[in-house]
């Protein structure tokens, strides 16, 4: 049986929908959960988040809610994004990342459009987990996230959502129908011209300002 290492942040709401899909999916195979932080990912790869670029912000919202309305996956954008995701990437390290934790704290983010900051909510969601803020400022837990984040660079990962198959990286939501078929033995992953894909010789790159 193949094993998923599924890196994810809850700030991506790409990673919640993907989430979503692979939880309809029959998968025979296990998924174990890697919560990292994204922004320290953007930052070791020399890379800007989605929404840092105005233009491509806006398309982001809204392909994100058009992908929720293909798939009936329940989504709600919160208040304000980005967010700090500290809080929740910790608690999920703090509860074992087990995937009833995951798919929970995905929830309170983007089906409910809570925040970390929104006290009320995020009292609520600690009682209802039996957590307590102490937990989340464990070292354990800070040192477990930073190690998770490490684990990922080591393996490729540049972004989230990215699953790894037997070393092989598979980024975005939109690389879900690629896992699957990957997952199912197609044949194709076996061929030269995918080989090919892979080994493309670096052509001319533009000239970056200093």
């Amino acid at each position: 049986m193949k094993k998923i290492d599924w890196y994810f942040d809850f700030i991506s709401p790409f990673a919640y929908l993907q989430w979503q899909l692979l939880k309809s999916k029959p998968l025979a195979c296990d998924i174990n959960p890697v919560p990292v932080l994204f922004a320290g990912l953007l930052k070791h790869w020399d890379n800007k988040g989605p929404v840092e670029i105005p233009p491509k912000r806006n398309w982001t919202y809204q392909h994100c809610v058009w992908i929720a309305h293909r798939h009936q996956i329940p989504f709600h954008l919160p208040a304000q994004h980005p967010f700090n995701p500290l809080p929740l990437l910790r608690l999920c390290i703090a509860l074992g990342s087990e995937q009833h934790v995951v798919d929970r704290l995905f929830r309170y983010v983007w089906e409910e459009g809570h925040l970390p900051t929104d006290a009320a909510p995020w009292e609520a969601l600690l009682e209802e987990l039996q957590a307590n803020p102490a937990m989340l400022d464990a070292d354990d837990i800070k040192t477990a996230l930073r190690q998770n984040g490490e684990q990922a660079i080591a393996a490729d990962v540049f972004g989230v959502p990215t699953a790894v198959v037997e070393k092989r990286c598979f980024w975005g939501v939109d690389a879900t129908d690629m896992l699957l078929a990957y997952l199912q033995n197609d044949v194709f992953f076996a061929s030269a011209e995918f080989e090919r894909a892979g080994q493309l010789p670096q052509g001319q790159q533009r000239i970056k300002s200093s």
